[in-house]
């Protein structure tokens, strides 16, 4: 069978409130044609399909059509786990009608691990098993004990996930001996995650680091059992293998979430297992919206615009002006520069005017200039709070973060 991973769509994602449906449907209409050429026979979505846990009517629409659309195709199985920006009630609350198209979603944690153990078939015949485990929560992996301090939530969070994937490969073990014992070749063992693995690579601006600024949730890739030919995650958006080892990979984003990404180059992993053998490869993603960063003080951006206006570029632009004079009217300045081109300015940054600003009035920096985890910060150095006391709360506070994205109760 041949595989094709991908991950984080964030389907009704905005940028500075430009909404990006045409980058969906162009990345929906690459990856058709894509399973097409590729003959892939599953598809597999490691989380964060929304967003939000409440998704747009068109972010849901581009979703639907989308796997009915793969219905048509080769691909035989489309395997779906939920992320930590997904609600797991709303995903999984088509799952007997998308079964009908051999669709197959696990939004959370069963009691039965059965429910996250999937056999692919294909003409009749069992051709492999997917250990489908979602995003799990903190109230999944363990219980909240008095007294418990930093370290101890920590090490329990690691156990949890470390002996839940240990079930869920000890299942998939059995069937694949059952399979065995009837005198059949032994089936491939994919598992698929959606966390974050130690080591792995982030991009600032992808939401990542500010929930995890310490260890919480961090875990090695030593919770993956060797019986796994594949480890599928999701949660990063970088491209990348973990701790070095081919078969464990983050596919990343198809598209780039922020300008931080905006360098990156995109891909999706295809994985072929053909008569015992596993071939690993990558294809790339292309750009179907540029974002470009334009940085320097007033003549380097003029500059810099001017170029981009000279090869007709349609990209959105993050223009931050870096220059020691104030611009006062920055904003109309730079509009004059890109007039009657295709280009689009999305978000201006004024460091100076903010800082001078600030001084004058002796208020606090506008909130959206800063990050959650930069927010705490000053907040801890603005109070004094003792150095001693930083772990402890900085562990509440990524607990609120994470809870605050978590949190079902609209879905």
């Amino acid at each position: 069978m041949r595989f094709l991973h991908t991950s984080d769509w964030h389907l009704g994602r905005a940028l500075y409130g430009k909404k990006r449906d045409a980058e969906f449907e162009a990345f929906f209409d690459w990856l058709l044609t894509t399973i097409e050429n590729e003959q892939i026979d599953v598809l597999l979505v490691a989380g964060d399909i929304f967003d939000t846990t409440t998704p747009s009517h068109t972010a849901q629409a581009h979703y639907y059509r989308f796997l009915y659309q793969v219905s048509q195709t080769c691909c035989s199985h489309v395997v779906i786990i939920a992320g930590n920006h997904d609600s797991p009630t709303f995903l999984t609350a088509p799952q007997a009608l998308l079964k009908h198209l051999h669709v197959h979603v696990v939004g959370a944690m069963s009691e039965r691990i059965e429910d996250e153990i999937i056999v692919l078939e294909k003409n009749g015949e069992a051709q492999a098993i997917v250990c489908a485990v979602p995003y799990l929560r903190d109230q999944d992996l363990r219980r909240l004990e008095a007294g418990e301090n930093l370290d101890d939530k920590n090490k329990k969070m690691g156990l949890g996930l470390m002996r839940h994937y240990q079930e869920v490969a000890q299942q998939a073990k059995r069937l694949q001996q059952q399979h065995q014992q009837a005198g059949l070749a032994a089936l491939p063992v994919i598992a698929m995650g959606h966390l974050f693995v130690a080591g792995g690579k982030t991009i600032d601006g992808d939401g990542v680091r500010d929930l995890y600024v310490g260890n919480l949730v961090k875990t090695g890739v030593d919770i993956f059992p060797a019986i796994f030919d594949y480890v599928a995650l999701g949660h990063l958006h970088v491209p990348q293998c973990v701790a070095q080892q081919e078969h464990i990979r983050y596919s990343g984003s198809p598209i780039p979430m922020g300008y931080g990404e905006a360098g990156q180059q995109k891909q999706v992993v295809v994985v072929d297992f053909t008569q015992g053998t596993r071939k690993i490869s990558t294809i790339t993603v292309p750009r179907f919206q540029d974002l470009v960063r334009v940085v320097g003080d007033l003549p380097q951006i003029q500059q810099q615009l001017q170029q981009l206006v000279q090869v007709r570029s349609q990209a959105w632009l993050e223009v931050e002006y870096t220059g020691a004079e104030r611009v006062p009217h920055l904003r109309q300045q730079l509009e004059q520069w890109v007039e009657e081109s295709t280009l689009e300015i999305l978000r201006i940054k004024n460091p100076l005017l903010i800082q001078q600003t600030l001084q004058a009035q002796h208020q606090a920096q506008q909130l959206d200039e800063l990050s959650p985890v930069e927010v705490f910060e000053r907040c801890l150095a603005a109070h004094q709070v003792p150095q001693a006391q930083h772990p402890a709360l900085w562990h509440c506070y990524q607990q609120i973060l994470q809870q605050i994205q978590e949190d079902d109760q609209h879905a």
